[in-house]
């Protein structure tokens, strides 16, 4: 059974682990796994054909745990215990809740203080407990209703009997039911660096890099004080060397080498591309969730993947999602001899982000784009993928990868004759 220590508007946890308001899915997915001896029969739980309109949940079944992410920033919004008798809890070090302490009302009375009256819920038949970033819920009778007016603790129970906890949330301010997720906690930062947004640069219709506002640990004037979150943009466009994006980005995450490029079939006059001995290689950045290729040669910049990082994808877990903003006019009409008709001025600029859907596009923007190619993804250990297979469109300089239910998996960027520059070795 787990003992964790309850810190209302904060976190739920002990001495080894603690899972923080605010955390992103992935964090908390990394802590679980690492205590996978105690922590076992773990459940996720999300929409399949609308991911977007229900939290994502993960859902520790053997200990009475749910811990509710927001569905489009990706970070813990509430922590609820909803079987009170499968954990051990502690307010301050002491117990409230445990085989030898029952977290009746006096019980919580006793370990939490005095607040205001609480609210009784007449459906649900629940009588709830608010504190500011924490509430219990007490399941009631609808015949003791009439007589709450002083408070639970007024209320009278047949054999001295007292109502018990049956649910337990921990939320960021006073309203669980307006509650939201919290922004990336300082003590989430491990050192990373993570990304708000990410805005696609474009110059007459084509894509020149990206601008990313990022967020890092920033030392405060003195080394007693706790490190402060600090914003920085920095820019990486096509042909940058890979200093550059080192020196902008940091360290990636990881460097992975391309073995083959199974879409060069697609290419004209592909048996006549030479192969070559050297790979192209990536900088994954997965606390941005964004991939940058460079070229194998000229070790500058070639393309950029963001990832959206949904359920239901085969890469789901692996990203944070790229919170990104790609400005694209609509086509100009044009006559029969290819001249423009009508200007497209910027009121008609149709702006993609990670949570647009691509039917949506199809219909407002990217009526030309071409038919889609199949794309089944796989491992080098295990060819199965539950998941199945993505769709990927083609416009302008981007591909967009699509999922079944129409959610955008990941856009690449690419520039199809990128600046030549002097080739550096790295």
């Amino acid at each position: 059974m787990l003992e964790l220590e309850v810190v209302p508007e904060r976190s739920l946890g002990n001495d080894q682990w603690e899972l923080v308001l605010g955390m992103a899915f992935c964090q908390a997915v990394h802590i679980l796994q690492q205590q996978f001896r105690v922590i076992r029969r773990v459940e996720v739980v999300y929409s399949e054909l609308n991911p977007l309109t229900m939290d994502l949940i993960i859902n520790l079944t053997q200990d009475g745990i749910k811990l509710i992410f927001d569905s489009v920033s990706q970070r813990l919004k509430i922590i609820e215990v909803y079987n009170m008798t499968k954990v051990k809890l502690k307010y301050c070090g002491l117990p409230f809740c445990s085989p030898e302490v029952s977290p009746t009302i006096e019980q919580i009375d006793h370990s939490f203080g005095a607040t205001h009256p609480g609210v009784y819920d007449s459906v649900q038949q629940v009588f709830a407990l608010n504190f500011r970033g924490l509430s219990f819920c007490f399941p009631i009778e609808s015949k003791f209703q009439p007589r709450y007016a002083h408070g639970l603790g007024s209320l009278r129970f047949p054999n001295g009997a007292s109502p018990i906890v049956s649910k337990m949330c921990i939320y960021s301010g006073n309203s669980l039911t307006d509650t939201k997720a919290p922004s990336l906690p300082m003590s989430c930062f491990y050192n990373h660096v993570y990304l708000e947004k990410l805005d696609v640069l474009r110059e007459n219709d084509s894509t020149v890099g990206v601008k990313l506002q990022l967020m890092t640990e920033a030392l405060g004037p003195s080394k007693l004080l706790e490190p402060q979150k600090q914003t920085v943009v920095r820019v990486i466009k096509f042909g940058d060397s890979a200093q550059d994006v080192v020196a902008a980005l940091g360290a990636s995450s990881k460097v992975f080498y391309k073995a083959e490029d199974k879409m060069k079939i697609h290419s004209p006059n592909s048996h006549k591309l030479l192969t070559s001995r050297s790979s192209d290689y990536f900088y994954n950045y997965f606390t941005l969730g964004m991939d940058v290729l460079f070229d194998s040669r000229s070790h500058r910049v070639q393309k950029f993947i963001l990832h959206t990082n949904y359920p239901g994808h085969y890469n789901f877990n692996m990203y944070f999602r790229c919170n990104f903003n790609i400005a694209l006019s609509p086509p100009k009409p044009q006559d029969p001899e290819g001249a423009v008709l009508v200007d497209v001025t910027d009121q008609n600029t149709q702006t993609i982000t990670a949570v647009s859907k691509w039917d949506t596009l199809q219909e407002r923007l990217l009526k030309q784009s071409e038919r889609p190619v199949v794309l089944n993804r796989t491992s080098s250990t295990n060819t199965t993928n539950p998941f199945g297979s993505t769709f990927c469109y083609g416009y302008e300089d981007m591909i967009f990868e699509v999922m079944p239910n129409n959610h955008i998996a990941s856009v690449t960027l690419y520039q199809k004759k990128y600046p030549k520059k002097s080739s550096q070795t790295v």
